[in-house]
């Protein structure tokens, strides 16, 4: 497939909010998802296009003059495994090493709770270099496991 990459940009809430509802199973507590469309207006979002259309989208937060997160990423289901996610975490990374960032970091559900599709999450992560730090059983929640993942970016 053809896809195109754009980024950074600002105000791109409303072009991200379909592939957000496209993935239930990662976004669907709604008062949440409405918090990432609003955070996706005012930080730097990398958009990935097929025919037009956005199907996947990388938001960063930076943290300080050294450090960034992954605030969301989302690729709509029919682009899952096409290199996607890899596209824009590479477009992101090229971004802040320009920058002199050195480290990027990215919170994701934990193995705490078992979940398949956290487990297909975390094993993308691992395989574009993030290594886990640490696993805060509480920080969202009872029941909710919150495992901080960490990247040096080669400089």
């Amino acid at each position: 497939m053809r896809y195109s990459l754009e980024g950074p940009l600002l105000g791109q809430g409303a072009q991200c909010e379909p592939v957000l509802r496209s993935l239930p199973d990662w976004f669907g507590i709604e008062s949440s998802l409405v918090q990432y469309v609003k955070d996706i207006e005012v930080m730097p979002t990398f958009l990935c296009r097929h025919l037009e259309r956005v199907v996947g989208f990388l938001t960063i937060h930076k943290h300080n003059q050294v450090s960034a997160e992954i605030h969301v990423v989302a690729v709509s289901p029919d682009h899952h495994r096409q290199g996607v996610g890899k596209r824009l975490l590479n477009q992101a990374e090229e971004w802040l090493r320009s920058d002199r960032f050195e480290y990027l970091q990215v919170k994701t559900v934990g193995p705490a709770r078992a979940d398949e599709n956290y487990e297909k999450t975390r094993q993308f992560y691992e395989a574009v270099g993030f290594r886990p730090l640490e696993e805060f059983p509480t920080l969202w929640g009872e029941g909710m496991p919150c495992l901080q993942m960490v990247k040096r970016l080669p400089q």
